[in-house]
């Protein structure tokens, strides 16, 4: 059996220390290290981290050439023995991607520190956690034959379960008689562990019976995994998470977090839950259930797809909305995180630029490497692509043949739970609706069109309300950063905008507006007067500038949606809306 040893000697030098056990190996063994982790769609050279190589068989020691920035050959000995290398892996990105380590925790995903042993990715891999710190404990949803040593039965199953390492918080839970574990690392005294436990099993539940329904003639409500396994770790800023198939790394906010004795839902906290939900619908929607262009993964190069918008999107669509089915939050926020969504593309020049479709073929270059023109070129598949579910979700129920819970379910089992294309999506949809929905799919994917969210939204009672911009900032087409210390500095001015006609640019430094110091762009609302131009004072380059400014007239001004439940509405369409909502 492949075995990896991952030992923690010194953890103030962020150095894991890995020892890798090759029975038989080849005359020319080949080594390899991926260049991503799945989930996260961008190249991130994780064999930068390497270093100090070496390779024997017993105590012979054998040449270990690199072939690239990722490979390595070791020209073994027949019938010498089996090949051990011994290397050291940099450990200090606190991210979900990749490794970290210091005197207070460690965490891990094999791809960051496990060299793949080309031509046997299919045997059997053990891990084994070496010497620790005294008083670290481990997690992990990798089966475990002891405490500290677990295996996988191929190297793709090693690299989707990540390792936290330390002295963390740990609760846990049953869902659907399914065990769950959750983990926290960096909670403050005042966290409340039990609400976290109790809100995450709502969760949970929902989603269990969402996918697999309540009986027998839905296949029961058990999910594909044996044991679940929640890893956050909370930090001063932070957000983010990576699903794998039977665990998910987590990071967010500390102040996100419950705390014992207070009441009600903070927007911090209703964010994390909305996180949870929406790694924990991955676990069906992207790990199982994925695009055929995942179907064998090469961890040496980008692995291009077009569908993220329906397995990321979706995804985004579901992971609010499970909240409101499970009773965590109430209708009245559900629809203020719509607006927030719509507002955020509708923000986005670029969604008249790349559609959905496209986004989701060049998250390798354009993504994960956001600059000051992403705004104007590119649209998100995540925000866009939940838009698109949530027109699709309420055009079915519209038309009362079908929902697009019905969708997932129905490709959930018709695949088994397996690799799909769009075509499988399409065939599915008609199915269901008893007519082709084919060219909706191909104007909202593949076209740069407005989706018909607004006259959907009133059939389910919802009005749709818009107003003009408030904020300078926005009424400019400027995004910026601001405060009392930093003042005004533009990080990106949107095509087509009032601040790009009079010539700002992304870098700029704006200090003030009709002579007035400004660390606060919506300051200066205090004495501008409505469709009267302004100057602006800033710099750039080292150089200052001035530049005058002609605000946007009415029709010009950019506007934001509001949502709100309709005062009067049919019963029928107070019925339509309670079945979307509440399922």
């Amino acid at each position: 059996m492949i075995t990896y040893r991952v030992d923690v000697p010194d953890p103030r030098t962020h150095l894991f220390h890995v020892t890798l056990e090759v029975p038989t190996p080849s005359v020319e063994q080949r080594l390899s290290l991926p260049v991503w982790i799945p989930g996260s769609y961008l190249v991130r050279e994780f064999g930068r981290h390497l270093s100090q190589l070496r390779a024997r068989q017993g105590e012979h020691r054998l040449p270990l050439d690199q072939l690239d920035k990722t490979t390595w050959i070791v020209r073994c000995e027949p019938a010498a023995g089996a090949l051990v290398v011994e290397y050291l892996v940099y450990a200090f990105d606190t991210s979900v991607r990749t490794a970290y380590l210091d005197t207070q925790r460690g965490f891990f995903n094999g791809t960051s520190i496990c060299l793949r042993v080309e031509g046997r990715e299919g045997e059997p891999h053990r891990l084994c956690i070496g010497s620790c710190p005294e008083g670290w404990d481990i997690a992990t949803a990798m089966p475990a034959t002891s405490p500290r040593v677990h295996e996988a039965t191929d190297y793709d199953e090693l690299v989707d379960h990540p390792f936290e390492l330390g002295s963390f918080w740990r609760g846990r839970f049953e869902a659907d008689g399914v065990p769950h574990e959750f983990v926290v690392a960096g909670a403050l005294p005042s966290f409340d562990g039990e609400r976290l436990l109790a809100d995450a099993r709502r969760i949970c539940e929902a989603q269990i019976a969402f996918w697999h329904g309540d009986g027998p003639a839905q296949g029961g409500r058990k999910p594909p995994f044996e044991r679940y396994v929640f890893m956050l770790n909370v930090v001063e800023e932070g957000y983010g998470g990576l699903e794998h198939r039977a665990s998910t790394a987590l990071i967010a906010n500390r102040r996100d977090l419950p705390k014992r004795g207070a009441e009600g839902m903070s927007d911090g906290y209703a964010t994390l839950l909305g996180l949870i939900s929406h790694e924990y619908f991955h676990t069906w929607n992207v790990k199982r259930l994925k695009p055929r262009d995942f179907e064998r993964l090469d961890y040496g190069r980008e692995n291009y797809t077009r569908l993220l918008w329906f397995f990321e999107g979706f995804t985004s669509y579901y992971d609010d909305l499970l909240l409101v089915r499970s009773g965590l939050i109430d209708e009245g926020r559900y629809l203020k995180l719509i607006a927030k969504t719509i507002n955020g593309v509708l923000g986005t020049p670029g969604r008249q630029v790349q559609t959905v479709a496209e986004a989701s073929f060049d998250a390798w270059v354009k993504y994960y490497r956001s600059d000051e023109n992403t705004p104007n070129a590119t649209v998100s598949y995540y925000a866009k692509g939940s838009l698109v579910a949530l027109a699709l979700d309420l055009k079915l129920r519209e038309e009362g043949a079908a929902t697009l819970d019905q969708l997932m379910q129905r490709l959930w089992t018709s695949s088994g739970g397996g690799p799909i294309s769009e075509d499988d999506i399409a065939r599915v949809l008609e199915e269901l609706a008893g007519r082709s929905i084919a060219n909706d799919l191909q104007t909202w994917v593949h076209g740069t069109g407005e989706l018909p969210i607004s006259s959907l939204m009133q059939h389910m009672g919802i009005d749709w309300r818009e107003e003009a911009a408030t904020g300078l900032a926005q009424m400019l087409g400027l995004r910026v950063s601001e405060g009392p210390l930093t003042g005004v500095q533009v990080k990106a001015v949107l095509r087509g905008s009032a601040a790009e006609r009079a010539g700002l640019a992304a870098g700029d430094e704006l200090w003030a507006i009709d002579g007035w110091r400004v660390r606060r762009l919506d300051d200066a609302l205090q004495w501008l007067e409505p469709g009267r131009p302004f100057e602006f004072l800033g710099v750039r380059d080292q150089r200052v500038f001035s530049l005058q400014v002609m605000p946007p007239d009415a029709a010009e001004s950019p506007r934001t949606v509001t949502l709100a439940v309709a005062d009067k509405a049919t019963k029928s369409t107070a019925a339509l809306r309670r079945a979307w909502l509440h399922g």
